[in-house]
């Protein structure tokens, strides 16, 4: 995630800022310009009214709007004269969610939304297609983020995953007990809300960018191996059986090596961590090793855009890196790795394919 500035003070600010803590200035987020405005009041409209409420400090002519879950302080982006209806493009792809009067629920679902928020961001700045199922209900994308508990107080499991362009997500996922808790049982080293986000729409991406485009898949074959082999005994085998002992030979993860449908998407949601890792570290300027000398395995520098660049080995040699110092720091906290994986050959081949299919150069 870039690191943004006050438009008035040049204060730091992250993303889902939505007030300068320096100069007070009102801030939202603009996706056309991929940046936090600050916003002035519309002479033209009541103060504090969200409809036609504010123009931009750099005026660009236009009336601006908070996105309808601004009233929930679940989002902070920016609708303008020219968009319609009530919800930006992160929101309107909410199918379901879960029954806000009660307080839980609407604090579990403002830290599903602030994981949403960050995955539209990363898929806008690739130029992917993000379109909800209300405008294309064949191609379109939506979430339900639904409770194992219903309206009546009955349990049904809720199962986080993706059906044609349906993803729905555990609202319990957003509990950090819970999901430390699920963690464990499911014996996985990473589990957070961003990571099942990256994970499933890339199920999706998968339809979109894959399936029907045959010299593509052939390539994708080559390299995942042959998704027509059955999805629901593979997954049966390794639940019952676990991932094969030689897992880390070829795979990121024990769950990659189920089936070449989860070998994509764990490899897909890898990449998006690679990316918006490197991309923090860029606008921060960071660079490691120096004191180790030129040729040093830790020695990176963070002076490119990962988005722009298309040059898929320098990503991976800052990455590597960049991650162990990540790793470093966290350890001297006494915390656990931020980046626990271990990356092999044959994985770094998939990472590759995601890269060249996202920058057109499959």
């Amino acid at each position: 995630m870039k690191i943004f500035r006050c438009q008035k003070c040049e204060n730091p600010l992250y993303f889902e800022n939505t007030k300068c803590e320096v100069c007070k200035s009102t801030l939202g987020y603009s996706e056309k310009n991929s940046s936090l405005a600050a916003l002035v009041p519309s002479p033209d409209a009541p103060a504090g009214h969200l409809k036609n409420g504010y123009t931009l400090f750099k005026d660009d002519g236009k009336h601006y709007r908070y996105c309808k879950n601004a009233e929930h302080k679940a989002c902070n982006w920016l609708l303008s004269d020219e968009d319609d209806g009530d919800f930006c493009t992160a929101c309107a792809l909410n199918h379901t969610i879960p029954n806000l009067q009660k307080k839980k629920n609407l604090k579990e679902w403002r830290k599903l939304e602030r994981a949403k928020h960050r995955l539209v961001y990363a898929l806008q700045r690739f130029g992917l297609p993000v379109i909800d199922r209300d405008a294309a209900p064949k191609e379109g994308l939506a979430f339900d983020f639904l409770s194992d508990k219903n309206a009546s107080g009955n349990a049904q499991p809720v199962r986080t995953g993706h059906l044609n362009g349906l993803i729905t997500i555990n609202v319990a996922e957003a509990d950090n007990v819970h999901r430390e808790y699920m963690r464990k049982q499911m014996a996985e080293p990473y589990r957070t809300l961003i990571g099942h986000f990256r994970h499933e729409v890339g199920h999706y991406y998968w339809e979109r960018l894959i399936r029907n485009r045959p010299e593509i898949l052939k390539k994708f074959r080559d390299t995942f191996g042959d998704e027509r082999a059955d999805y629901g005994e593979a997954l049966q085998r390794h639940y019952k059986n676990g991932a094969p002992k030689n897992w880390r030979q070829s795979y990121i993860s024990k769950y990659a090596a189920s089936h070449p449908w989860e070998d994509w998407a764990e490899t897909w949601a890898h990449y998006l961590h690679l990316v918006d890792v490197l991309e923090t570290a860029f606008y921060f300027g960071i660079n490691t090793g120096a004191a180790f000398g030129e040729n040093s395995p830790l020695r990176m520098r963070a002076d490119f855009d990962p988005y722009q660049d298309g040059r898929f080995a320098k990503l991976l040699k800052a990455f590597v890196p960049l991650t162990f110092a990540l790793n470093s720091l966290n350890r001297s906290m006494g915390q656990q790795d931020v980046y626990p994986f271990v990356i092999p050959k044959k994985t770094v081949k998939k990472l590759r394919f995601v890269h060249r299919l996202l920058h057109e150069k499959l």
